[in-house]
């Protein structure tokens, strides 16, 4: 998948289930779902977070993966203030130390700069990687 910015769940279902080679009625049993029900699910762009999770296990695949690969490129950058980045945020919820370039992402981004679609400086301003990191790829990569 080279297009992280428009996901279409269904279709990536779709995908990944003619990959396994599974047949509709495992699906439709484990899914608890009729075989009308199973081609609405393939034309929806989108699908309830029990459902992706569903999904995720029964093709052993990381759906949810997409949705954060779209996050780490193309959710703005947050606004950098030294003073403020030494205090840790206070939530209940899990706190991520960093995030996590799958090879996917790497590839997209040198590919991007590759085929002069994006300047390595303006790589590193729009999806706010750090310039040793995106080098440390570069020299990984020749």
């Amino acid at each position: 998948m080279k297009n992280f910015k428009n996901i279409h769940l269904g279709e990536l279902i779709r995908t990944r289930v003619k990959e396994k080679g599974l047949e509709a009625g495992r699906i439709c049993s484990f899914m608890k779902c009729t075989e009308a029900e199973l081609s609405e699910i393939y034309g929806c762009k989108s699908l309830d977070s029990e459902q992706i999770l569903r999904w995720s296990k029964l093709l052993d695949y990381d759906f949810f993966r997409i949705y954060s690969q779209h996050l780490i490129l193309y959710s703005p950058p947050a606004a950098y203030n030294p003073d403020e980045s030494l205090k840790m945020e206070k939530s209940s919820l899990p706190q991520f130390r960093k995030n996590i370039y799958t090879t996917e992402i790497i590839n997209f981004i040198l590919e991007s700069i590759d085929t002069g679609e994006k300047t390595k400086q303006e790589v590193m301003e729009h999806y706010g990687i750090p310039k040793t990191t995106l080098y440390k790829w570069i020299s990984k990569r020749k």
